[in-house]
Order: structure tokens, then C-alpha cells, then sequence
């Protein structure tokens, strides 16, 4: 038996660089590391909100709306950063529960009275040309390797059962900082009967 050494981002790595094509991938896709990802996302931001001007004014407090300079240096310093910083919540979660932008479309569609999701619908229209700028450029971040991961091991049986043979023993260090669908690669790769050994503070 093989006893590897690995990260879960390392993991996810080898198990999508082995089947690419079965979650959309070209066999020379490349990775961006968080720093490209984070000026791709500010890029989307600073786009979104040029395209839609005075959408969040109400999330202004009315005497900061009431002060033309204050509120021209909350329009161009302040906003940007916390929608920066509420689109990256907002895509991490996306990702850590598998959910595409698509997905969010059809829950949102479904949704009565859209109109009172703002903050949703900007979380999703950023995420959206997020993952378009990242296929643009035939790309995925950290996150989407998870992700991904999960998706190859779900849709590739065979492929499955093989990593289940090769690592009988998986002992999971630092388990508190996994997510939900870190988790559930693992769960995945243990199967029934495997052997799971979990270890956290």
C-alpha cells in the first residue's frame, strides 16, 4: 500500500489532474494561486459596480447619504472593499457547499419576491463572471479543486474504487479547519468500510 503525505488542495490536485475531462477541464488547465484570484474578483467587483449604480444606497447610512464628500469617499474607497470582501465570503461558501452560479440561478428564480435578494443577487452576479474570467483564461482556483474533486470522485466510480484500494488508511490531521465538501471527499474515499482517522484540536 502507498502512504502518501498530502494536503487536501494536493489531493484534489492529482485526483483532477487525472480526469480533467470529466468535470469540463482541458488537459493543460492551469491554477491560480489566492493573489490572481483576488484581482480577478476585485476586477469583477469594481465592474459590477460600475454597472449598477446606486443598487446598495439604501445599505448607506441616510447621513452619510446626506454629505455629498462623504459620501463620494464611501462610494469609491469604503463600498468596494466590503463588497470585495462579501463577494469572497460569498463564492467560498458557493464553492465549499458545490453549488455553481448556475445552481444559485435556478434556487433564486424559484424564490418568491426576488426583488428583496439584493445582496444575493450581487453575490451571485459576481460569482458568475468570476468563474467566467477564471474559464477565460482556463483556470481554476483553490477552491474549485475541491470542488472538482469531489465532482471526479462522484461521477468516476471506477476511478473511486481504485483510490479506496490504494489508501486503505486515511488518518486526517488538523480536522477542524476542513469544510463540509473536505469532508466529503474523505468520506468518499474511505467508503463503508474503511478506516478514517480524524485528529484535531
Amino acid at each position: 500500500d502507498d502512504i502518501m503525505r498530502q494536503s487536501l488542495h494536493g489531493l484534489a490536485h492529482d485526483i483532477v489532474r487525472e480526469r480533467p475531462g470529466m468535470v469540463g477541464l482541458s488537459d493543460d488547465f492551469q491554477i491560480i494561486d489566492e493573489q490572481a484570484a483576488t484581482r480577478i474578483r476585485n476586477g469583477v467587483v469594481q465592474a459590477w459596480l460600475s454597472g449598477h449604480p446606486g443598487t446598495l444606497d439604501s445599505y448607506i447610512q441616510p447621513e452619510i447619504q446626506d454629505d455629498p464628500d462623504r459620501l463620494e469617499w464611501v462610494t469609491k474607497n469604503k463600498l468596494p472593499n466590503e463588497i470585495q470582501s462579501i463577494a469572497n465570503a460569498f463564492i467560498r461558501t458557493a464553492k465549499s457547499h458545490s453549488l455553481t452560479p448556475d445552481d444559485l440561478e435556478t434556487a433564486l428564480k424559484q424564490a418568491p419576491e426576488q426583488g428583496k435578494f439584493t445582496l444575493l443577487r450581487m453575490g451571485l452576479d459576481i460569482y458568475k463572471g468570476y468563474q467566467q474570467a477564471l474559464a477565460y483564461r482556463g483556470a481554476v482556483d483553490f477552491d474549485d479543486l475541491i470542488r472538482l474533486a469531489y465532482l471526479t470522485l462522484q461521477r468516476d466510480n471506477e476511478y473511486l474504487e481504485r483510490l479506496q484500494y490504494r489508501w486503505p488508511y486515511i488518518l486526517e490531521d488538523e480536522a477542524q479547519d476542513s469544510s463540509r465538501i473536505q469532508e466529503d471527499i474523505l468520506n468518499l474515499l474511505v467508503g463503508i468500510d474503511g478506516n478514517w482517522v480524524r485528529v484535531g484540536d
